[in-house]
């Protein structure tokens, strides 16, 4: 297959096939997908006054060595109690559990291009706006806050759908690699924001993320398309190739009924949305909690902390391509068979990461430690790739949309439920003593995730993913080039 796909000759962008723009796009999507997120995260540690100081404004940027440059950033400061900050951080999911599951149906009928684009595209100018919504008053960055959530809930389980018509089956784990360029968004979005607010206010955040999305725009609709038939620039040699590599269906095989009473009474599909709510929990406790972490307890400044908050996601897509490329390379090769490569990356990606909660709960308190085993455990979770998070495209690609829709709402709940827990267990007392508790927490929640997927996962087709004349097919997912209709 790879042999294949390196016999393609070059196409209108002069060097790249049209998978290579799809990967390069797609990466490129997610990455903007959580800059657009987690912008707010590191500057909300600089839009909060915080009242129990004394000091004045210039004292505060003083303190948190924000102003390297000669004069002092002068800048907006809301007067937001712990309450409030995490309030704001957590209404994002408020909006984002109502799209999810409507968003991969939708992008299963009428194609990823659109609900991927238009979200980013409009979710891109509201974060344009949110400085004015914050000067308007809380309840309007809030409620701005849940209009973001509602867009950017739609875009993730959009994606399975394209990757079942673009992608060949031995190499999807490569492809949902690029879902975790996010992390390498937030690696990048972390330091950059920092620097910028230090030098000219935490309004740039958004500035800066808001135009980069409008620009990514652009180029979405103008050089992406939901299958090979409707490209309209597409090599004939590559389309062909897709087309014997995965048989695209006909353009009422999306309207499908789906088999909602299989699907929920399917342990692979329960065991995907489980383990999924319980990575993405702590996933999100730590994307939304670690600069104020990192300040609070840790004790270091904005830059620092913009840079620090940055190194575990930057690890965890590192390891997302690399145990993507490792998966595809053991499947196609015969060692492992999808169930247990889908099985042990899990246990690896989701299990490890519980047990370092507890070696953080003893040693987070000390700067080095606890920096690097918020480092190592983010950078494990990234081998979720290659486990179970596009495991719906080996059970169901006709409905991995809804599948991971269905996954990523009750993960939403987790990324509110997070924000809340954090702030109940802090908002009297934010010390290391309390954040305790937070890891032991992530802890129990990590190990029951990946015992569910070891327990219950697989990587088999179900019966349900096709109608009743395309059940004899059903095997034939493991080798896409021999595929012939019956």
């Amino acid at each position: 297959m790879a042999k294949t796909e390196k016999s393609f000759p070059r196409n209108f962008t002069g060097c790249l096939t049209c998978v290579q723009v799809l990967n390069i796009m797609v990466l490129l999507g997610f990455m903007l997908n959580y800059a657009l997120r987690v912008n707010l995260t590191i500057a909300i540690v600089e839009m909060i006054y915080d009242e129990k100081d004394n000091h004045t404004i210039a004292n505060i940027t003083d303190s948190m060595n924000v102003t390297q440059h000669p004069e002092h950033i002068e800048q907006t400061r809301y007067h937001w109690d712990t309450k409030q900050k995490n309030h704001l951080l957590g209404c994002f999911f408020w909006g984002y559990v109502l799209t999810e599951l409507p968003g991969g149906r939708l992008a299963e009928i009428i194609g990823a291009r659109r609900v991927f684009g238009y979200s980013t595209l409009l979710a891109s100018i509201l974060t344009l706006v949110s400085p004015g919504a914050a000067s308007a008053g809380f309840g309007w960055i809030v409620a701005l806050r849940v209009v973001l959530g509602f867009l950017l809930g739609a875009t993730w389980p959009a994606i399975l759908p394209m990757a079942s018509k673009w992608i060949p089956p031995m190499d999807r784990s490569k492809f949902m690699s690029n879902m975790m360029a996010s992390s390498l968004g937030a690696a990048m979005t972390m330091p950059i924001c920092g620097f910028l607010i230090a030098h000219f206010g935490w309004e740039s955040a958004f500035y800066f993320t808001g135009i980069i999305g409008v620009m990514w725009s652009v180029a979405w609709f103008a050089v992406v398309y939901d299958s090979p038939a409707q490209h309209p620039r597409i090599s004939e040699t590559e389309r062909n190739y897709l087309l014997k590599a995965l048989p695209q269906e006909s353009n009422t095989k999306g309207h499908m009924p789906v088999p909602w009473r299989s699907m929920l009474l399917s342990p692979p599909v329960w065991a995907i949305i489980i383990t999924h709510g319980a990575s993405v929990f702590g996933y999100f406790t730590v994307v939304n909690q670690l600069p104020t972490y990192i300040e609070s307890i840790l004790h270091f400044n904005i830059k620092h902390n913009g840079l620090l908050s940055s190194l575990p996601y930057l690890g965890k897509y590192l390891c997302a391509l690399a145990s993507s490329v490792l998966a595809d390379s053991l499947r196609r090769s015969g060692r492992l068979s999808t169930t247990a490569a889908r099985k042990l990356f899990t246990g690896f990606a989701v299990g490890l990461p519980g047990i370092l909660m507890v070696v953080q709960a003893f040693l987070g308190h000390d700067r080095v430690w606890s920096i690097a085993i918020f480092t190592l455990a983010l950078t494990i979770n990234g081998a979720v790739t290659a486990g179970y998070l596009g495991n719906g495209l080996d059970i169901a690609p006709n409905f991995s949309g809804t599948i991971f829709g269905m996954a990523n709402t009750l993960s939403s709940f987790g990324g509110w439920l997070s924000t809340f827990m954090v702030g109940e267990l802090t908002k009297v007392h934010n010390t290391y003593e309390q954040w305790q508790i937070v890891f032991y927490i992530l802890a129990g929640t990590y190990v029951f995730g990946a015992l569910c997927f070891v327990c219950f996962g697989s990587g088999e087709l179900q019966p349900w993913n096709s109608p009743k004349a395309a059940v004899p097919n059903q095997k034939q997912e493991e080798q896409p080039l021999n595929e012939e209709k019956a």
